[in-house]
């Protein structure tokens, strides 16, 4: 994995995570980079300084630990963005989704509750929907993981030619 920082024409400044330089490019000459500020797919790499480990220097255990702080901090970041912009429709997540997506309701991002089996029925009828990273269900226990029990989700309700919802993630098209 490596880890960019990022620019947009706006110049916001963000960052991904991409598998290799390679991955980078095929995503960005594809236009799956997205600035999750303001949306533009103009989007470049920004200038930075390599990081350069000296032999012994971090342990492989503390490197794990970084990876892993940084990436739960990332994912509540997601978090906070979906639940600062996003409607929260709790658990008629499902069926304002379809709304949006079957243009029933004007396009908007949203979040809210939905059992597994609702969102693989989203899923199968083509309706966006991503599950909300870091959350738990609003006045759920965290104890109370059934595979029935509503897990958070959230979908952006934007139609495309073919009238099936764009993928798209809170924080871009396509999650690094």
């Amino acid at each position: 994995m490596i880890k960019y920082q990022l620019l947009c024409d706006s110049e916001h400044e963000f960052e991904g995570w991409f598998r290799d330089s390679a991955d980078f490019d095929a995503q960005s000459g594809d236009g799956l980079l997205e600035c999750p500020i303001c949306g533009s797919g103009e989007v470049r790499k920004a200038v930075m300084a390599p990081a350069v480990a000296k032999r012994g220097s971090v342990s492989p255990s503390a490197r794990k630990s970084a990876f892993l702080r940084e990436m739960a901090e990332a994912a509540g970041r997601a978090r906070q963005y979906v639940e600062k912009n996003f409607d929260y429709v709790g658990d008629k997540f499902p069926e304002e989704a379809r709304k949006i997506h079957y243009g029933e309701t004007d396009p908007r991002g949203i979040y809210g509750e939905a059992t597994g089996r609702e969102v693989k029925d989203l899923v199968e009828e083509g309706v966006s929907v991503a599950p909300l990273p870091g959350a738990t269900p609003k006045g759920a226990n965290s104890k109370d993981d059934k595979a029935g029990a509503p897990r958070p989700a959230s979908s952006v309700g934007e139609r495309s030619a073919d009238k099936r919802a764009a993928t798209k993630t809170p924080a871009g098209k396509k999650l690094n």
